[in-house]
């Protein structure tokens, strides 16, 4: 019987952060939510209700490396969040190179004939989604 997996799949962005979760398996990841990022209080509230609902019991962060594959400033935004989120929430924090996963978000997003641009939220949603499944699949 294999161990039990409940992560959330994280998409941090200025404006909005893209959640996603797995299945209980580890094997299928699926965007869950976008939320409009508020104070550090307010988003560490939202997190505390859907980690205690899912009981997550790891962060997947997707890392924005630059193309030549480098730790810029970005990511270190994403890194300095990743690690004040993690903490609040007593919880391990993993990162996943996130380069292209909004690129592929979009062309899913397109292939439903869905306009990207009024899709924000799901963009943001859909990257999470990936970045989980590159988690689970690496640890698959």
């Amino acid at each position: 019987m294999s161990q039990r997996i409940s992560a959330l799949g994280l998409d941090l962005g200025r404006k909005r952060i893209g959640i996603a979760g797995c299945d209980g398996t580890g094997i299928i990841a699926t965007g869950l939510t976008t939320l409009t990022r508020g104070s550090f209080e307010q988003d560490v509230t939202a997190f505390r209700q859907i980690v205690a609902e899912r009981q997550v019991q790891v962060l997947v962060v997707g890392l924005p490396y630059t193309m030549a594959g480098e730790i810029g400033a970005q990511a270190k935004q994403v890194q300095k969040y990743a690690r004040r989120l993690a903490e609040a929430l007593s919880l391990p924090v993993e990162y996943v190179d996130e380069r292209l996963t909004s690129v592929a978000a979009e062309e899913l997003i397109q292939g439903e004939n869905r306009v990207p641009s009024h899709n924000k939220a799901l963009i943001d949603r859909k990257a999470a989604a990936i970045i989980l499944q590159q988690w689970l699949d690496e640890r698959g």
